[in-house]
Parts: C-alpha cells; sequence; structure tokens
C-alpha cells in the first residue's frame, strides 16, 4: 500500500488515482516486451530479476512451479525464502472464504451489504441496500476507494507515514473516510478498484463468522494448506523472519531519500491488503485455489466470471478477488497482484494450475512485474 511509484498502465491508473501501481494493486498490466524468445527454462526468468534490480530494485525474488519441477531464484539483497508484505494478494484469500460461506449456506453473494452491515455504506450517495457483496468482490458496487482520498494518502503513503506508521486503524474509520466523497457510479453500471470494497468484504466476514477474518482466513486456508509463511498480522507492526527489509522513498520525486518502512501497522490496510506471505506458499495457495481443492465446481466458477476491466485491455478481466489476463504469446494466466509500503508482489497461476510463479519486490517506487511473467511463461528475454 505504498504511494510513491508512478502507475504505468492503464488499469494502475485505474486502481488507485493519485497513488502508484504498487498501493494494494492488482497485477501489472502492459504491453508486452518484444518477442525475444530464450529456451523454455527459468534463464529469461532470473535474468528479469537481474534486470528488475539493475534497474534500481534493491532486492527481487521470484519461485516458478512447472508440473513438480521447483525453481527459486534471486537478485539484489534477498533470499529466497524471503517472507513478505502481499499487498492486494490479499484479497484472493477474502474472496475465497466468502464463497466457501457462501457453499456452506452462511450466506449469499447477492445478498445486500446492508443486511450485513446496517448503516455502514451510507452518505454522499452510497446506499448499502443497492450493493451486494458479490459487487463488492469485482469491484462493481461503485464504492469511493479510501485509498484515493488526498489526506489518508497524505498520512499513510507521502511523509506523514514516519510518524503514522504505528497508528491503529479500524475497519469502521476506513469505510468512513470513503463515505465523505460521492461514488465512482452507480452499483453494477461499471468496474472501478476500490480497496474499500475488500474493507467492507473483511467486515462482512466478521458478521457472518462472529469472529476476525484473519481467523477464518487462517482456519479455511492457511491451517489445511499448511502454508507456514503466511500470516494475517493485525495489529503486529513487525515482519517475521527470514525477511529482507522493505523500502520506500515515500515522494514521487526519484531523487528522494530511500527508507526502512518494514515496520508499519498492518491496520492501515486491513482485509485489502495486510497479509504476509512468501513465494513458496503463494503458488500452493493458488495452485490449490484454481484446481479446486479450496471451492465447489459452483464457487470457483463463480470466482473465475470475470468483468472486463478496460477496453484497452481486452484480454484482462477481473472476477471475484481473481484477475485473468492474457501475455504476448497466448498464455492466459490467473492471480492477483499487490503492493504495501516497500514491496511489490504478483502472483500468477495457469488456469490448470500447472504452472505458476510467484514473485517480490523489496522496493515501491520501481519495478514491473509483467517482464518477469513474460520471462517465465513465454520464455520472453528482457530488453537490455
Amino acid at each position: 500500500m505504498s504511494a510513491v511509484r508512478t502507475t504505468r498502465t492503464v488499469l494502475a491508473a485505474a486502481l488507485v488515482a493519485g497513488l502508484t501501481a504498487t498501493a494494494l494493486a492488482t497485477p501489472a498490466l502492459a504491453a508486452a516486451p518484444a518477442p525475444a524468445k530464450a529456451k523454455q527454462d527459468h534463464t529469461a526468468t532470473q535474468q528479469a530479476l537481474r534486470a528488475a534490480v539493475d534497474a534500481g530494485v534493491p532486492g527481487a525474488v521470484a519461485q516458478a512451479r512447472d508440473g513438480k519441477r521447483s525453481w527459486t531464484g534471486t537478485a539484489g539483497v534477498r533470499k529466497g525464502d524471503d517472507r513478505y508484505r502481499v499487498g492486494s494478494i490479499t484479497k484472493t484469500f477474502v474472496a475465497t472464504v466468502l464463497l466457501q460461506l457462501q457453499a456452506e449456506g452462511r450466506i449469499d453473494l447477492d445478498d445486500p451489504v446492508e443486511k450485513w452491515l446496517p448503516g455502514v455504506v451510507q452518505g454522499n450517495g452510497h446506499d448499502g441496500r443497492k450493493i451486494t457483496v458479490r459487487q463488492l468482490l469485482n469491484h462493481t458496487s461503485g464504492v469511493y476507494s479510501v485509498t484515493s482520498d488526498a489526506g489518508f494518502q497524505e498520512k499513510v503513503f507521502g511523509p506523514g507515514f514516519l510518524e503514522h506508521r504505528y497508528d491503529r486503524w479500524t475497519p469502521r474509520q476506513l469505510v468512513g473516510i470513503a463515505m465523505t466523497h460521492a461514488p465512482d457510479f452507480a452499483p453494477g453500471t461499471s468496474w472501478n478498484y476500490s480497496n474499500t470494497n475488500y474493507v467492507l468484504a473483511g467486515m462482512v466476514i466478521e458478521k457472518v463468522t462472529g469472529r476476525p477474518y484473519g481467523k477464518a482466513v487462517e482456519n479455511r486456508i492457511i491451517k489445511p494448506l499448511k502454508l507456514r509463511a503466511t500470516s494475517v498480522p493485525g495489529t503486529d507492526v513487525r515482519m517475521p523472519k527470514p525477511s529482507s527489509p522493505a523500502y520506500s522513498k515515500l515522494y514521487t520525486d526519484p531523487n528522494a531519500q530511500v527508507h526502512d518502512v518494514s515496520k508499519l501497522s498492518p491496520t492501515l490496510a486491513y482485509a485489502a491488503g495486510e497479509m504476509i506471505s512468501d513465494s513458496n506458499d503463494l503458488q500452493t495457495f493458488y495452485r490449490a485455489l484454481l484446481k479446486g481443492k479450496l471451492l465447489p465446481k459452483a464457487e470457483l466458477r463463480e470466482m473465475t466470471t470475470t468483468i472486463p476491466i478496460s477496453p484497452e485491455l481486452p484480454g484482462a478481466g477481473y472476477g471475484l478477488g481473481l484477475m485473468k489476463q492474457k501475455l504476448s504469446c497466448g498464455k492466459e494466466v490467473w492471480g492477483h497482484g499487490g503492493g504495501i509500503h516497500g514491496s511489490s508482489s504478483d502472483a500468477q497461476v495457469t488456469r490448470d494450475g500447472s504452472h505458476s510463479i510467484s514473485l517480490n519486490f523489496n522496493a515501491d517506487w520501481t519495478g514491473d512485474s509483467l517482464p518477469v511473467l513474460e520471462a517465465e511463461f513465454c520464455g520472453v528475454v528482457p530488453k537490455k
């Protein structure tokens, strides 16, 4: 949820107006690199990590699996088993829990938000009676994104971060900020990425289960899949080991001072992007999800039913906490990306769950995951 790297793509601009591509964002989507193909091993992927470090990223790590084979690559100041903050990748975990609850008959995703959170979504044209839980998950609710609020940006992403990095935010506070603005559009009439949607989704889980949403994530996903590096930190500001420092400039100025932003209050992101994981666990999660190990067929079908996000990106679509995109070689991959202060991550897998990659850069002002994806799935060698 960092706020200093300039957006490079049409999608990223739609995600968090005025913020960066890493701020609780989705996967990088942009014009593909020139298709100079390498052998279908991980040589090109390693070169892409090295290129990111050469371009200014302090450290990069990626792990890929193709069938039963696994490969780990690093560049710069990183270790292969580093844990990192995954930002908006949290959204896929949250959506999975809500789909599980629907499969159990405890909620219907077409329920109005007002049913579960009475009086929470109201003000300046917002009306929880007209917004469904499903619309929260696929970003068609029109609810204003808290991360687009100028005051929130200044305090959380800008120079105010150094003073407020340990402040505790409640979900109601985050939603309250969003409610001071008008909606982006009438519910169901368009698409726009809003972090407030997933703050509300986390609140709905808590209302349905009677427990913190993080406990549902732990009991339903983390423990069954034995994701030992994955956690929902709640109010814990520390990073578990092993991990490398997370770096941010906190300014749009490329010459600004670099700060170690590893410690922060995860409450500033809550269910929109607070989780911590590593590249091995993220692949295990997405592969299990796409192979149907976490959801019944009907719910997985709902999750992978996508909404077009931009006429300029015809191969991309957003489902329920899950995005698809088509790469330069025609391969279609599914997953999510995410950023938070000093950390930019991406996790992608083919629809059959057989080929996957998860990666992280420990910076938020530079670095693009797309060349790494193109290298791994298409063998495209990064431009020099």
